[in-house]
């Protein structure tokens, strides 16, 4: 499965267009202009599981650093500043990963 079975491209490039530049990066605003915030729960889970890289149930501080690239392959990485940000965001039981329970609850709030 690939995020543009879920999502359109055009609405994940301008999606990451948005927030090229170092610092830019909004969670809210990226779930909206990609489209996920407006998505089923079936599909903001599977979107997690194209997201979770290793496969461990968890979104890790290492692979939300690149979380843009697994939108778009060209799009830059997340600063430590936007992985912290995310990071309290969606840890909603401080374990320093974000669940896939987390990761729609972020996503759909």
């Amino acid at each position: 499965m690939s995020l543009t079975s879920i999502l359109s491209a055009e609405a994940i490039e301008n999606a990451v267009k948005d927030c090229q530049a170092p610092d830019s990066f909004c969670y809210k605003k990226f779930f909206q202009l990609c489209g996920l915030s407006q998505k089923s729960p079936q599909e903001v889970k599977d979107v997690f599981r194209i997201i979770d890289e290793d496969n461990s149930g968890f979104i890790e501080e290492a692979e939300l650093k690149f979380f843009l690239q697994r939108f778009f392959p060209g799009a830059r990485t997340l600063t430590e500043k936007e992985i912290k940000s995310l990071l309290t965001a969606a840890d909603d039981d401080s374990d320093g990963r974000i669940g896939v329970d987390e990761f729609q609850t972020m996503v759909l709030s």
